[in-house]
């Protein structure tokens, strides 16, 4: 097997974990790049209706608990070829994502284990 098949079988994998099917529009696959956050810690922020807004992770527990550490803010990308945008499987979450830099859009894929619940 070379690479590119198994970065396709790979990637079919990880689609497969989470629940997500790859949508096609005129003719043309419609898929984002990869952006392996599971070294990160992570929370979701709902909007006002309970929808997912947005989505906050840092390289530490102490950092994204803490409002002066170094974390990072994705506001979670709705688009319309995909009726939801967090996809969480048994062992990772993949998350729509806009960082908001140079149009960039991003699948980030998030541990589950490193997952915490704010207090409200």
């Amino acid at each position: 097997m070379n690479e590119i098949e198994n970065y396709n079988k790979a990637l079919q994998e990880l689609y497969d974990h989470v629940g997500f099917k790859e949508d096609v529009h005129f003719g043309q696959r419609v898929v984002y790049p990869i952006d392996d956050c599971t070294s990160q810690y992570w929370y979701i922020v709902m909007d006002e209706n309970e929808i997912p807004s947005e989505v906050h992770y840092a390289d530490t527990l102490e950092e994204l608990e803490n409002e002066e550490g170094r974390y990072y803010i994705d506001e979670i990308y709705t688009q319309r070829f995909y009726k939801k945008w967090v996809y969480p499987g048994e062992k990772f979450t993949m998350i729509f994502c806009d960082p908001g830099v140079d149009g960039m859009k991003w699948f980030r894929v998030f541990d589950n284990t490193k997952k915490i619940t704010l207090s409200k």
